[in-house]
């Protein structure tokens, strides 16, 4: 006992240290990205002439904004070389358009929407990180909202959140798949990374499912509510790592959970469910219909706060952070600087949690609506 006692206290320290390792190097590398980003240009002139504090501060503000969009690569840093041209570390993503036929080619052709592609007879052009029909001139047009006007064509691009969820996606299938094998063959005991996620399986049956839905159903929605949390929580850490993937700040993404969510409360749904909502018992007939469309209303509202909850958080998570970060390229001294990298790495520990947290917020809301959907009520 001793020595497993002795064994669990050092693996434990050592997983500490080692997620606070990861996350001092998660930070240098976002700041090294950040400063390599800061460097860009379009000629020699960046290196001759030193930008004002109003020019780092537009560069920072414009900057934040274009970290949480989507694109069609991944650009892990860049920076300048000596001859001016502007040299990008990373690697292009399919484009896959359909414009008057199929047209499909690597986004390495857009070079980071500084040159035109062309495929066949047809160019293209990346215009905040949208493609558009354009001539070899790669004219845009806009109109007086300065929208462009270009033909548009159907886009369905594998894109930087597209090929992350594709992954984690992937990664969820093999790791849980190996798993239940390692289950099977090992007298129903956890072995390898099961040790790890074992805890967090029995937490959501016991403390989330069960109490929340109830003994006799929960069965039936433990395996959605596996996938959610684990999906949320590993997207959420690699929107902290340095590749720019910011797939939970997408409200597409949070849109589709919540449907999801939504859709199985609906249709498992018991008669008393719905007896509560048109025709509340024991309740005045004239409140009746006035409390009938409320009801209605909320089924709705209740998972557009699960699409905001989490899309508002990841993005202000991000925007802080980066905002915090930019203060180091703003302040260009070493008080400044110092101080806001020690604030950015409490934050960034401080995102590991919300990652988390966030997870668990959209599971349990999940469970309870789902508790409230098949609860079986005892009329008198």
């Amino acid at each position: 006992m001793q020595r497993f006692l002795s064994h669990y206290y050092w693996s434990d320290m050592h997983r500490k240290i080692t997620i606070k390792a990861l996350t001092l190097v998660f930070l240098l590398v976002s700041i090294a990205t950040f400063a390599n980003d800061d460097k860009k240009s379009k000629g020699k002139e960046t290196h001759q002439t030193e930008k004002t504090k109003e020019q780092r501060e537009k560069e920072v503000e414009e900057y934040i904004p274009h970290h949480l969009l989507d694109s069609h690569d991944f650009s892990l840093f860049s920076y300048t070389s000596d001859e001016g041209e502007h040299v990008y570390i990373g690697f292009p993503l399919p484009v896959i358009l359909w414009d008057d036929g199929l047209k499909v080619f690597m986004s390495s052709k857009f070079h980071h929407g500084e040159t035109i592609a062309q495929v066949g007879d047809s160019h293209y052009k990346l215009d905040h990180g949208k493609i558009y029909k354009t001539d070899t001139a790669g004219t845009i047009t806009y109109d007086a909202d300065h929208h462009a006007t270009n033909v548009k064509p159907l886009d369905f691009s594998i894109t930087k959140n597209v090929f992350t969820v594709m992954f984690v996606a992937l990664l969820m299938f093999l790791l849980f798949s190996r798993m239940a094998k390692a289950y099977n063959n090992n007298g129903s005991m956890p072995k390898g990374m099961g040790r790890l996620l074992e805890p967090i399986v029995l937490y959501i049956r016991d403390d989330i499912a069960k109490p929340n839905i109830g003994e006799k159903h929960y069965k039936r929605y433990m395996s959605y509510l596996l996938t959610v949390f684990f999906f949320i929580w590993i997207i959420n850490l690699f929107g902290l790592t340095p590749l720019g993937v910011n797939v939970t700040n997408n409200i597409a993404i949070t849109f589709c959970l919540a449907i999801l969510t939504y859709i199985l409360t609906t249709f498992t749904a018991k008669k008393d469910y719905w007896k509560h909502i048109f025709w509340m018992p024991g309740v005045p007939v004239p409140m009746k219909f006035i409390l009938m469309p409320i009801e209605l209303l909320g089924t709705i509202i209740k998972p557009f706060s699960l699409m905001i909850r989490l899309y508002a958080n990841i993005t202000a998570g991000h925007i802080v952070l980066m905002s915090i970060l930019g203060m180091i390229f703003i302040a260009q001294n070493w008080l400044g600087g110092s101080l806001s990298f020690v604030l950015a790495m409490v934050l960034g520990i401080l995102e590991l949690l919300v990652a988390a947290l966030q997870a668990y917020i959209f599971t349990m809301l999940s469970a309870l609506y789902f508790g409230a959907a098949v609860e079986e009520h005892d009329h008198h």
